[in-house]
């Protein structure tokens, strides 16, 4: 994570937007009021996507089971 202050993120507004974007970089804002993060739109789905996924009953025990299943257990699947 990169780490700045709100007068640097201004200055370097484009620069560090293009490197969050390109390598899901976030950068911590830093303001006397508190911080604020930025992060790239695909990560902020992946985000909202994780917790809409651990929102429903059973499916975060599914989802590990599925990770931890060893690839030869696994069936093949055609859609």
């Amino acid at each position: 994570m990169i780490n700045t202050n709100a007068t640097n993120f201004r200055k370097q507004l484009f620069e560090l937007i293009e490197q969050t974007i390109k390598y899901n970089e976030p950068v911590n804002i830093n303001t006397k009021n508190g911080n604020a993060v930025l992060i790239s739109e695909s990560e902020y789905n992946s985000l909202m996507e994780t917790l809409y996924l651990t929102s429903i009953p059973g499916m975060k025990e599914k989802l590990e089971n599925g990770v931890n299943t060893p690839l030869e257990e696994c069936e093949e699947f055609e859609w």
